[in-house]
């Protein structure tokens, strides 16, 4: 095979250097499957790992990106055949694995999925990781006894990839979905997706009691610090709250009184450390009862790879709202 371009993140002299090069596939890390990569998209963690601003890769140099999809040019494993469309998420992409921002990529078997009969392989890379995230996290809840009937469903970091399409899914299945977000620009965005009602975040009360006045049946929140713990003080009996990001904080001040008095269940949300099953599982949901209703709202920019590198700024500074698609092929 020819060389190819690859975004690649280097640590260069104890600083991150993020470029394109020209790699063969010899220098991507070991996996049964190669694919020809037609679509990645953009995450926080994405943006993070590409600046600097965070540190999530394991080994350098490696292709960003924790999602792709594509067709399959070759695999030593019999579940996939040349021409078949798939998709990877997370899996440790972009972390301790070459990514999918570059023209091919080489993964571990395992991790592949057929790409649903209900999904084109742009739709799967809008929803991505992100939404993925926010099925899992549904999931969860409802294996948890969460149910429509309960009450509303608080989402913080709202406007965001997995707070948007968290709104989506959840009001398609019936839920009273609560957008609570700081970006009072995106009140019409959330509402066109499917949120029921805005909760202001500069406009919150916190409380400083162990328990407050019950608001919420549930929560999927994105935050963490001081609105995690706001929701623990808030939500009702038997509820769950799905913990998915510490865009504010990593803190977490709270007391057991939550959880013991009222039953509430914190839930680890992690869309890394999946077995294949659960991957499977949660697909298919998303290709067909949490199947995003307003994707084309959602994620309604579309980018060339020559534009990724420009692109990553914004998200840093929390200044995205939704999604954004990134052609590769």
């Amino acid at each position: 095979m020819q060389k190819f371009r690859a975004f690649r993140i280097h640590e260069i002299d104890k600083k991150i250097v993020a470029r394109f090069d020209e790699i063969g596939l010899e220098e991507l890390a070991a996996g049964e499957v190669v694919i020809k990569v037609r679509y990645s998209t953009i995450n926080y963690k994405d943006a993070l790992a590409a600046t600097g601003a965070g540190r999530i890769l394991r080994r350098y140099p490696l292709v960003g990106g924790i999602d792709l999809a594509g067709h399959v040019v070759s695999s030593e494993d019999a579940r996939f055949k040349t021409g078949d469309e798939v998709l990877v998420t997370g899996c440790g992409l972009s972390e301790t694995h070459d990514g999918g921002y570059a023209e091919y990529a080489r993964v571990n078997a395992e991790w592949v999925i057929a790409l649903p009969r209900s999904l084109s392989l742009a739709d799967a890379m809008r929803i991505g990781t992100a939404g993925f995230t926010a099925a899992l996290a549904i999931d969860r809840m409802e294996r948890n006894g969460q149910e429509p009937a309960r009450g509303p469903i608080a989402v913080t970091g709202a406007s965001g990839g997995v707070g948007s399409l968290a709104i989506d899914m959840l009001a398609g299945r019936g839920y009273q979905a609560v957008a609570v977000s700081g970006k009072v620009e995106a009140e019409g965005y959330l509402r066109s997706i499917g949120a029921a009602r805005i909760v202001k975040r500069q406009d919150i009360n916190l409380g400083k009691r162990p328990l407050e006045a019950v608001e919420w049946a549930g929560a999927i929140d994105n935050v963490g610090g001081e609105v995690l713990t706001w929701l623990t003080r808030t939500v009702d009996f038997w509820g769950n709250i799905a913990s998915i990001g510490l865009a504010a904080s990593a803190d977490l001040n709270t007391t057991v009184l939550p959880f013991i008095l009222r039953g509430v269940s914190l839930l680890g949300i992690n869309s890394v450390a999946n077995t294949r099953a659960e991957r499977l599982h949660v697909w298919e949901r998303i290709a067909t009862d949490l199947k995003p209703r307003h994707l084309g709202l959602i994620a309604n920019r579309e980018i060339g790879f020559d534009a990724l590198p420009a692109a990553f700024a914004d998200y840093v500074g929390a200044k995205v709202v939704g999604r954004t698609l990134v052609r590769i092929a």
